[in-house]
């Protein structure tokens, strides 16, 4: 298949002549609450984001009681294990949800993290499958991913050159749609960490759209990553800041994720719409004379004088000799007496 600078989700273009695609990330910031999950929905529906995602982990497909925590912030979970089955939804649970979603008007995706979970979000009909950084090695799941046809949005927060080239390359052979995140795997993400410029690296050696799977805890590098031509934005978002969860401090707020939104748009509006300084100059001809300056006597002076450079002010508005022609008219004669503060004409010269 020949590389394709745009990919379809949900009938939607992602590319880099296409609005940015924004995707905020729950993950686990529910809780294991089917409630706030429904609330995350709603709240992310009001901000303008293009998809809401979540994590789908089904503990004893993916999983075993060796499986170390990141992050041990919950004290009821004796094992990393645990916590994932206490995060768990019902194949029911997730069909409400995903219904939910798109009753809201967002795209509904959520990443797998077995072949279980692919399984069952691939009854839900997803348009499109988000691969976390960790899967990227799973050659296995990324063939049964591509399989099925659907655009695939791979991270590569864990992946070297060579690594990133093999998922590529398992994905390409089934000839489904490819995205590119670049990521780093680090909660939260430092400036100095979030490799902006492999933005431009990813697009030129996989031709295909890239963005950012932002963990900074800030809109900062979102917004920067669209100014340099990410076709897509994936964001951690909670409710508040006050939240508990091991992703908090990589999170944004709902409401940063609407000025993060708002912030997009403005960037690509202005990004898509390339200005002319002469017919931008030539379109504000009233405004260079009101705020322009021209040439006016500094004093009396009369019929025949020699002009002299303490002999002219400058004064708004713009609507005798322009200031830039100053020089040329140092040495002249003036034909008429002017009064101080009098606009000096081009007819009033020798």
């Amino acid at each position: 298949m020949a590389d394709k600078p745009y990919i379809s989700i949900d009938s939607r273009l992602v590319g880099s002549s296409y609005p940015c695609f924004i995707i905020a990330e729950i993950a686990q910031a529910h809780d294991g609450s089917l409630g706030a999950a429904h609330a995350y929905i709603d709240a992310v529906a009001a901000t303008g984001a293009d998809a809401i995602k979540f994590q789908t982990h089904i503990a004893a497909a993916e999983s075993s009681p060796q499986e170390a925590f990141r992050v041990q912030t919950f004290p009821q979970d004796e094992s990393r294990y645990a916590y994932w089955e206490r995060m768990q939804f019902s194949a029911e649970q997730w069909a409400g949800l995903a219904q939910h979603a798109r009753e809201k008007e967002l795209i509904f995706l959520s990443s797998p993290f077995s072949l279980a979970a692919l399984e069952l979000l691939q009854s839900l009909d997803v348009p499109a499958w988000k691969i976390g950084s960790g899967e990227v090695n799973n050659l296995p799941m990324l063939e049964a991913i591509a399989s099925t046809g659907k655009p695939v949005l791979l991270s590569s927060g864990l992946s070297n050159w060579n690594e990133l080239d093999a998922a590529v390359e398992q994905v390409r052979a089934t000839d489904a749609p490819l995205a590119l995140f670049q990521c780093a795997s680090s909660y939260p993400c430092a400036p100095q960490d979030l490799g902006l410029n492999v933005l431009a690296d990813m697009r030129e050696r996989y031709a295909c759209p890239v963005g950012l799977s932002d963990h900074s805890g800030t809109v900062y590098a979102g917004l920067a990553a669209v100014a340099l031509g990410a076709s897509l934005i994936e964001v951690h978002t909670v409710f508040s800041r006050d939240c508990y969860g091991p992703d908090v401090s990589s999170s944004i707020t709902i409401e940063e994720l609407k000025q993060l939104v708002e912030g997009i748009r403005f960037i690509e509006t202005a990004a898509h719409n390339p200005v002319d300084k002469d017919t931008a100059a030539a379109s504000r001809s009233e405004l260079k004379i009101m705020f322009g300056k021209s040439l006016v006597a500094a004093r009396d002076l009369l019929a025949g004088q020699t002009l002299a450079l303490d002999d002219i002010d400058l004064r708004k508005p713009a609507i005798g000799i322009p200031a830039s022609r100053m020089q040329a008219f140092i040495g002249k004669s003036v034909k008429r007496a002017l009064q101080q503060g009098e606009f000096l004409q081009e007819d009033d010269f020798e």
